[in-house]
This record gives structure tokens, C-alpha cells and sequence, in this order.
């Protein structure tokens, strides 16, 4: 084993090489597609690379070598296609999940060698119900050298040297070998293991070369019956509390929110059940129904500390509703079992499960603050709320809805993005798209009428009306001028994710302008309605685009979702959206484009 000072010498001199290949000089901007620089554990800096996605859409589709063969699957219809696509060896292409959705079905795989799979070298193939290819997403690399699949470094002492960088111990996660690609083109065989704290909020993936003991790098898979709540449409507790008679929605939670099996057995009268589970502290501190007949009736007074009994009481009650409530929202639109969701049982409708998703109220890890931790299909999803102390008596922020539905969406879209991996969206720029989905969703689920009025994040929790944004989220340009040419000047990823929140708000606004909309969405997804063709092509969108993927790809992922599932109906209302933000036909490296496709 490696002293922790020599350890930390060699992964600065990683560091710097990987750095050193690229030519100087160059916009830090240059980077955001296939690096993210993190300081991890003990002030370490440690710069993640990941090959550059490439992504094509085919509209109506196109074949692929096995069109005729009826009774091919549609695995092997995808490594098919890739292998023929990109020219290499069947062999040497793995498929690592798939699902098969109502507008696309879905296939996603990865490099191998010596039939060991390629940690940041994937895949994924669309396919739509004609069997006709619409989306193909590739990081796909040609090795300069690659490493022997002997690892001379034993997992021991691999795991001892991740622990040491990050602060954290591993979690007895089944470790795994796999080939991770360098920035200088070489691939070196790496053992992989999950480390954790979860007081101190640190959840990673650790890769460390089984050749030379280093750390090369880590996924961070923190994205920092009745019921007395917060309707889902509220922002606020200033906008009163409800108390709400059995909002579950039993097509997507069919034993309720209140039970993790088939029977009676399997029964909870507590904050805890299929979907998620509400604690503060450690998962036996649960709220207990208030009354018989799951009743949680309790009153949160805000002159009192939110330490207060009661208090807790409702910030679990509402954390738990809420996420329940996003839980069978998303699911109507796509986000099932299949395809990689949170839930404890699966009922045999595919996927991994075990995984409901943990939330701890008030955390005393953190505060002015909250995360979403997304580890692969199979594995909770954790999501921590802080107290805020902004204002005396301090304030919680899982009593603000629009902070616990930003975080439970990070969960969404990094499990559906690369196909419940949770690696997919690590980037700088796959990061902050990650940071304005969840903006956006917290925005779409606050619409009570076709009214689309600037959308302001985190105002309660600061007791500021600007919230905590830059900008409001809005149609006017004075308001908020964030376009997709600002992205050059930033460099952090909430700030990054701003730009995209505010295309999606205007990609709505134009969308309900065009189609009208539904005061049925949240569990009606059928309707013609504008909000409801929104959040079908968010969903639907994710699923197409590639692992890790720019701004230029999710724009295109959102155009082809639309062919998919409205044949295209949708094409200018959406470039005209995009391109009035600097994303139009043109768009690249962080320059505006307001150029759209000929007719619109």
C-alpha cells in the first residue's frame, strides 16, 4: 500500500498529464463536453474525462443490418447496428440494459475487451415501433494502447487507496474491473468501487488503475391516503397547507404509498413505503400516522424552530408526498420500472428494484442547501434536505416544493440518461443540463393555468423574492437575457443549468401557446395539450440522448422525441423555442444561432 502522501503526488502528476495533452491555449469552455473538475476528500483535485459524444437522429428512421430477420432481438439489432456504424467487432460490443417505452424502445451498451466492459465508452441505439433506427449516441473509442486484463494491483488495495483520497469507506457494493479510457487516447484496466459517507454527504465511484494503484477518476453521484401538505402546485407555505385524501395514483403505485409487497404484510403506517421513505436522522425516525387510516395530519408552525416535534412531523409528511407524488407523475410519462425507476418492489414489470428513494429531512450534514444522490438501478436514490438560516426561526427547505422536486428530479434524469447507470451526466455541461432539467420540472409542476408567468426557484427558503437564481426563468428577454453563447463565460454548473431552464421555459411557454393546456396533466398524459407534449418530450428525450451529452445533443434528442411520438408535428414550434435562445440550426461551441430548418 501506497503512503496517502505519495498516493496524492501521483494522482496530482495524473492529473497534470491529462491536462498537458491538450494544446494551449484554450477556452476553459473547450472542456465542459468531456471534463469535469471536482476537489474531492482531502482538498484533492481530480479532473474526470470522458470520451466525446457523438449523436445522429433519424426522423421517420432508418434500417439496420438486421431489418429482415424477424426474429432478431432488439439487442442484437443495436450491436448490430453499431458494430456496423462504427466499424468494429461484434465481440467487442456489450449491451448493458434496454427498455422498450411507448414512443421508442431503447438499448444501451458498451465497449469491451477481453469481454470486459469499458466503463466511459458506451452506446445507445433508438429504435421506434417499425423497427427503423431514429437515435444513435456514441463515445466509442480506437485505443492507442490498452492495458493487460490481469490486474497486478489486488482490489484491497485499491479500495484502501480510494478511501484515503475520498474520505469515505466502501460500501460493499460489488466491485467491478473494468477498462476506463485516458485523455491521451491509452486504456488502463481499473478496479471500481462505490465509496461513502453518508453523514458527510460523500457517494462515489471510485476507478483506480489495477496497474498502477492510481485514482484516475470518480463519478459523483451527488447532485448537491391523507395528508396535511403542500399541494404539489405550490410553491410555498405561504400559499397554505391542504390536507389531501389518497392523491396516490394507483396505475403507478398499484399496492399505494403505503406498502412495499402485495399484502397486508408488507403494510406500513409510517412515512415509509414503496416509492420512498422520510426520516430524519436514520430511517427508524419516521412519522406515524397521526390517526387510524394513514391520516398525517400535522400542523407545521412557522413561528417555532422546524426542530420542533410537529414541525418535523410535517416536513416528513410533505418530503414523503411529494416525492410519491413525482414518483407516479414521471411514471405516467415513461419513467417506469423498466426503465430504471425508485421503487422497493418492481412487481415484476422489470428492472432493478430495492431502490426506493431515501430522504432525509433536516439533515445535520448540511445546511442552505439540499442533494440527490443517483447510484445505478438497484441502489436507492438518497435525497438530503437542509435547514436554511436565512431568516430566525430558520427555515426547511423540505417545506419548500419546488427544492424537493429540483432534487427528486435529478434522480429522473441521470437514471434515464445512458440507461440507469448513473455515469451519464458527469460532464460540465451533461452537469448543469442536469441542474435546469430540475429547474424545469419544479417549474412545469407550479402551472395552475395557460398562464406562463416568470418562474422564481428558492424564494421561501431565502425569504427573498429573487429566490436563488441569477434571473427568474422567463419568456422576456429584458428579464432574463441568458442564452446559449452565455455558457462561454461561465463555468460552474448551476449556473450552466440556468441557460437550459430558461430554453425549456420558453420551449413550454411556445408549446401551451400552440396547444392549450390541461388542468389533468399531472395524471392524465393523453391529451392533446401543450404541458402535457412538454414533459412527454422532456421524458421521452432523455432515453434518446447520448451519455454525457451537450446542449447541441439534448436539443436534438428533444426534435427526434417529438418525430417519435407526434411525427414531427411539434418541429418548428420547437426550433423556433431554441432558437430564439441561441440554439437554433447553427449552434456550436457555445455560439449563438438563431437560424431554423427551411419551412420554419
Amino acid at each position: 500500500m501506497v503512503s496517502f502522501n505519495k498516493f496524492l503526488a501521483s494522482v496530482f502528476l495524473a492529473v497534470a498529464y491529462a491536462s498537458s495533452s491538450i494544446a494551449a491555449p484554450r477556452p476553459a469552455h473547450s472542456k465542459f463536453a468531456t471534463h469535469r473538475a471536482r476537489v474531492v476528500g482531502r482538498g484533492l483535485q481530480v479532473e474526470a474525462f470522458h470520451p466525446p459524444s457523438t449523436f445522429q437522429t433519424f426522423g421517420e428512421g432508418i434500417d439496420h443490418p438486421l431489418s429482415k430477420r424477424t426474429e432478431s432481438t432488439m439487442e442484437d439489432s443495436a450491436v448490430a447496428f453499431v458494430g456496423s456504424q462504427l466499424k468494429v467487432d461484434f465481440n467487442t460490443i456489450a449491451v448493458r440494459s434496454g427498455f422498450s417505452g411507448e414512443a421508442a424502445k431503447h438499448v444501451f451498451l458498451r465497449q469491451s475487451h477481453d469481454s470486459i466492459p469499458f466503463a466511459n465508452a458506451v452506446a445507445n441505439v433508438a429504435f421506434n415501433h417499425d423497427d427503423k433506427v431514429v437515435a444513435f449516441g456514441s463515445s466509442f473509442v480506437t485505443p492507442n494502447s490498452i492495458a493487460s486484463s490481469s490486474p497486478a494491483i489486488p482490489l484491497e488495495a485499491a479500495i484502501a487507496t480510494a478511501e484515503a483520497a475520498l474520505g469515505g469507506k466502501f460500501n460493499q457494493h460489488p466491485a467491478t474491473l473494468e477498462y476506463f479510457v485516458k485523455q491521451d487516447g491509452s486504456v488502463a484496466l481499473t478496479h471500481v468501487m462505490q465509496i461513502q459517507d453518508g453523514e458527510a454527504g460523500i457517494w462515489f465511484e471510485a476507478f483506480v488503475d489495477a496497474h498502477s494503484g492510481e485514482l484516475l477518476s470518480v463519478t459523483d453521484f451527488v447532485a448537491k391516503a391523507s395528508y396535511q401538505v403542500l399541494p404539489i402546485q405550490k410553491e410555498m407555505l405561504t400559499q397554505g397547507f391542504e390536507v389531501l385524501t389518497d392523491p396516490q395514483d394507483m396505475t403507478a403505485s398499484p399496492a399505494g404509498w403505503h406498502n412495499t409487497g402485495t399484502t397486508s404484510a408488507t403494510s406500513t403506517s409510517t412515512t415509509a413505503g414503496n416509492n420512498a421513505i422520510a426520516f430524519k436522522g436514520t430511517q427508524s425516525s419516521v412519522t406515524t400516522q397521526s390517526s387510524n387510516g394513514l391520516n398525517f395530519i400535522f400542523t407545521q408552525d412557522p413561528t417555532q424552530a422546524p426542530t420542533v416535534a410537529a414541525n418535523v412531523d410535517a416536513a416528513r409528511v410533505n418530503a414523503f408526498y411529494l416525492v410519491n407524488s413525482i414518483h407516479d407523475l414521471t411514471y405516467k410519462y415513461g419513467f417506469t420500472e423498466a426503465a430504471f425507476n425508485f421503487q422497493q418492489n418492481n412487481f415484476g414489470k422489470g428492472g432493478a428494484q430495492n431502490d426506493r428513494v431515501t430522504i432525509s429531512v433536516q439533515s445535520s450534514a448540511g445546511i442552505d442547501n439540499a442533494d440527490f444522490s443517483t447510484p445505478p438501478d438497484g441502489q436507492s436514490g438518497a435525497m438530503r434536505m437542509f435547514l436554511w438560516d436565512f431568516t430566525s426561526p430558520m427555515r426547511d427547505g423540505a417545506l419548500e416544493n419546488d427544492i424537493v422536486v429540483h432534487e427528486n428530479t435529478h434522480g429522473v434524469t441521470n437514471r434515464m440518461t445512458g440507461g440507469g447507470t448513473g455515469r451519464c451526466l458527469q460532464t460540465t455541461e451533461a452537469g448543469g443540463m442536469g441542474e435546469g432539467w430540475s429547474d424545469a420540472m419544479a417549474d412545469w409542476t407550479e402551472h395552475n393555468s395557460s398562464a406562463v408567468p416568470d418562474f422564481v426557484l428558492g424564494a421561501y427558503v431565502e425569504n427573498k423574492a429573487s429566490g436563488i437564481r441569477t434571473h427568474p426563468y422567463s419568456t422576456n428577454a429584458t428579464v432574463n437575457p441568458l442564452r446559449y453563447s452565455s455558457i462561454a463565460t461561465l463555468n460552474e454548473v448551476h449556473n450552466i443549468g440556468e441557460v437550459w431552464a430558461n430554453m425549456l421555459h420558453n420551449v413550454y411557454a411556445a408549446l401551451v401557446a400552440a396547444h392549450g393546456w390541461s388542468a389533468t396533466a399531472r395524471t392524465d398524459p393523453t391529451g392533446p395539450e401543450g404541458n402535457i407534449v412538454f414533459l412527454h418530450l422532456f421524458i421521452d428525450a432523455l432515453a434518446l440522448q447520448p451519455c454525457n451529452p451537450t446542449f447541441v445533443n439534448a436539443r436534438d434528442a428533444w426534435i427526434q422525441a417529438d418525430v417519435n411520438r407526434y411525427g414531427g408535428a411539434n418541429k418548428c414550434i420547437l426550433w423556433n423555442a431554441f432558437a430564439s435562445r441561441g440554439l437554433g440550426v447553427n449552434a456550436a461551441n457555445f455560439v449563438d444561432s438563431s437560424a431554423v430548418p427551411a419551412g420554419c
